[in-house]
């Protein structure tokens, strides 16, 4: 999975969605194009049951030195580990990795979300993807796929708490797995998508290594595989227009080379 994706629920839908109690505070927007250290909502489970919370995306282990991280656009990060480097945690090593493994065991997340972008190289193309109206964008650079399907989403993740500032800062990743039916030709890995009938069982489980089972082909075989503009690969840039079906133009070389590289 690459550096974006888009949540674009209120934070009233998705408390209801969820039945989780709603700490946002207001402190959440709609969001269309997320990148590493951006906040982001996220789904935990409290001994009062489940809230919701506003988090950052990029997970940072209690033994991190850089506890600020670096978001886009803020220049070179700190010595030390960043928050933008650890946006994903492999299912493969999440369970006994040093930097995830207590967060695995004991702090699970859910994070809601519409669907995530990834890019192909130009001149190549998903079959059946395009042509199906939108604006025409070019055959060159790399093309942009927004990864989504009809209903509520949400992948697994962790979080933790680190102190920043004086404050505590709730910080998370998402889960990836190995890519799934249609989803591979895209990218070799996707995020580990939870099937609502799942989404208690990943917040409560004491048998975690039940957890890991990847999503089933007939789940990822209902995923749109839809072509957009590559203007998602700029973090500036966010609206519902980044979510629109554009159509691909295979011999126009217009087309520039935005797509974040954070995989």
């Amino acid at each position: 999975m690459c550096g974006r994706y888009a949540s674009t629920r209120s934070a009233a839908d998705l408390a209801a969605l969820f039945e989780a109690e709603d700490l946002t505070d207001g402190d959440l927007v709609p969001a269309y194009n997320i990148a590493p250290t951006d906040p982001a909502p996220i789904v935990r489970l409290t001994p009062g049951g489940p809230v919701l919370c506003a988090a950052r995306w990029g997970f940072l282990p209690p033994w991190a030195r850089d506890p600020a991280g670096s978001g886009p656009g803020e220049g070179r990060p700190k010595r030390g580990l960043s928050a933008g480097q650890m946006i994903n945690a492999r299912a493969e090593t999440v369970a006994s990795s040093r930097a995830y493994g207590e967060a695995f065991a004991h702090r699970r997340c859910l994070v809601p979300a519409d669907g995530w972008f990834e890019w192909l190289p130009g001149g190549r193309s998903v079959g059946g993807a395009g042509g199906m109206g939108g604006r025409s964008v070019g055959g060159a650079g790399r093309q942009a796929y927004f990864l989504t399907r009809t209903g509520p989403l949400a992948f697994g993740g962790v979080w933790t708490a680190s102190r920043a500032d004086a404050q505590m800062r709730i910080t998370f990743s998402i889960v990836t797995v190995p890519a799934i039916g249609p989803l591979a030709t895209i990218h070799e890995r996707m995020p580990m998508v939870i099937d609502e009938s799942r989404w208690s069982q990943w917040l409560t489980c004491s048998h975690v290594a039940t957890l890991l089972t990847p999503p089933s082909s007939e789940y990822c075989a209902g995923f749109e595989l839809r072509p957009v503009s590559s203007a998602v690969g700029d973090v500036r840039k966010d609206g519902p227009e980044l979510l629109q079906r554009v159509v691909i133009v295979e011999d126009d070389p217009s087309t520039v080379d935005q797509s974040p590289t954070l995989f």
